[in-house]
């Protein structure tokens, strides 16, 4: 199965919390597409560019895993998620789902209390549409493994 594994990526602790969670996918025999991935070289990446090729992994994938974490979900990562959640209600059975994972313990502690935890409400509205939120790394990946193994 394809997972693109979404989140900001702006700086090095980012890219590195999204490649670990890259490297844990792969062992697991997951094909991931992640962004920070695509352009070995960082300064000169052209908007367009970056829109293409993001779209393109988006639309090749199967499945999402969506790191939410945050006072506020990262804008590019919401987008992905709506485009991701409209190829879900047009093909489920190409797209299978998306997974939020959210870490935040400004989000954890209003699990629970907090309409959609703290999460902005149409972002946790469009995930639980078609998959779940999950509150720990290792429970996105079980999620991410319930989706493959669904028939």
């Amino acid at each position: 199965m394809k997972i693109y594994l979404a989140g900001p990526l702006f700086n090095a602790g980012e890219r590195g919390f999204l490649s670990q969670i890259a490297a844990r996918l792969r062992a697991l025999d997951f094909e991931v597409f992640v962004p920070h991935e695509q352009f070995v070289e960082q300064e000169g990446v052209d908007p367009k560019a970056v829109f293409t090729t993001d779209l393109a992994g988006v639309r090749a994938a199967n499945a999402v895993l969506a790191w939410i974490d945050g006072t506020q979900v990262d804008d590019g990562t919401a987008t992905e998620i709506g485009i991701f959640t409209q190829l879900c209600a047009m093909d489920p059975s190409r797209y299978k789902g998306i997974v939020g994972l959210c870490t935040d313990l400004r989000m954890v502690r209003r699990r629970g209390v907090a309409p959609a935890d703290g999460i902005n409400l149409f972002v946790s509205g469009a995930i639980q549409s078609v998959g779940e939120i999950a509150w720990s790394v290792d429970d996105a990946i079980s999620a991410m493994v319930r989706l493959r193994d669904r028939r």
